[in-house]
């Protein structure tokens, strides 16, 4: 199963090779225009940036969250302890 997944993978990632990227490079640059590039890199790198930041936020506060919830369950593993009827 794992060796089907990954020949899936690699499949998908050798869409394109060498060739094919200048191709889909060279009718980016008639489409948009060589003044146009720039900004849409800008644009793109903005995006993944942002994309990266919110990534990092989700963590944060899913690792904070878990911090907050670790003292509750400790208290509630303390409560299910038997006491002893002597102390």
């Amino acid at each position: 199963m794992i060796g089907q997944l990954t020949w899936i993978l690699d499949a998908q990632a050798s869409i394109f090779a060498g060739q094919e990227w200048l191709i889909v490079l060279l009718v980016i640059l008639l489409l948009f225009g060589g003044a146009k590039i720039p900004q849409l890199a800008r644009g793109v790198g903005r995006s993944v940036s942002e994309f990266q930041e919110g990534i990092k936020e989700g963590k944060d506060k899913m690792r904070q969250s878990l911090n907050d919830d670790e003292p509750a369950r400790r208290d509630e593993s303390r409560r299910d302890e038997p006491r002893s009827e002597g102390a």
